[in-house]
C-alpha cells in the first residue's frame, strides 16, 4: 500500500491538496491495517487523515532545496521503463 505514495516535494507542477490528502489516506490505511474503517472507527480514521494531510502540507511548505524540480512526466517515464524491464513489454 505505502509504496504507492508518490514523492510530493520538489516536483513540477507542485503537489495539490488532493495529492497530499491521498498520500495521507494511504498512510492511515497502512498503519490501521484496513482499507476502510468500520462505522465505529470512521470518525477517528477521518480525523487522522485530515491531521496527517495538514502536517504534510506544512512540511512541504517548510522544506527548501537548491535542486531543480523534478518533472512528473520524466518520473512517470522512468517508472514505466523500470516496469517494462522488470516485467517485460
Amino acid at each position: 500500500m505505502c509504496r504507492n505514495i508518490q514523492v510530493l516535494f520538489n516536483v513540477e507542477p507542485a503537489a495539490s491538496a488532493e495529492e497530499v490528502r491521498a498520500a495521507a489516506l494511504q498512510y492511515v490505511r497502512k498503519i490501521s491495517g484496513g482499507r476502510s474503517p468500520s462505522r465505529a472507527n470512521a470518525a477517528a480514521f477521518e480525523a487522522a487523515v485530515t491531521e496527517i494531510a495538514s502536517s504534510s502540507e506544512r512540511l512541504l511548505a517548510a522544506l527548501m532545496t537548491t535542486a531543480a524540480p523534478r518533472s512528473r512526466a520524466a518520473e512517470a517515464a522512468r517508472a514505466k521503463a523500470r516496469t517494462a524491464q522488470r516485467y517485460g513489454d
